[in-house]
């Protein structure tokens, strides 16, 4: 599992004109892509990391202050463009497996007792938010 993490003051994503998710103030924005091999465990992982990676203001975690996440599933992280002008989207996993992981990455954020708020799995989404340094992470499990 692959995570584009960013530190944000709000976010919000919209389908069809309609919010679906939204956070205020400082948190994290996190696409998140699923592969062949992923599994559960690491859906698990990629939450406790998530949950406790020390990128907020004054290297704080989530779970320090309790600061919300917007979480977006993104099968576009496992594109790859090194050949030709077209990227490829053969590492992505197909929807029947990504969304039940992301789906699983959020359960457990919340199990963790993080605020979680989210896009719409497949959906044609359109995210707003403010990035908050600049400050934006890749995080692998």
């Amino acid at each position: 599992m692959r995570a584009v993490v960013q530190r944000v003051n709000g976010a919000r994503v919209e389908v069809a004109g309609e919010t679906v998710g939204e956070i205020v103030g400082e948190g994290l924005c996190a696409l998140v892509g699923v592969t062949h091999d992923d599994t559960p465990e690491k859906a698990a992982q990629l939450a406790r990391k998530l949950w406790s990676v020390r990128i907020l203001q004054g290297e704080k975690s989530c779970s320090d202050n309790g600061a919300p996440l917007l979480v977006i599933s993104q099968f576009t992280l496992y594109g790859d463009a090194r050949k030709g002008r077209r990227p490829t989207w053969q590492g992505a996993a197909p929807g029947p497996v990504a969304e039940p992981l992301v789906d699983e990455v959020v359960a457990q954020l919340r199990a963790l007792g993080a605020q979680v708020e989210t896009g719409r799995f497949g959906a044609d989404m359109q995210v707003s938010l403010t990035n908050d340094g600049p400050f934006t992470v890749l995080l692998e499990v």
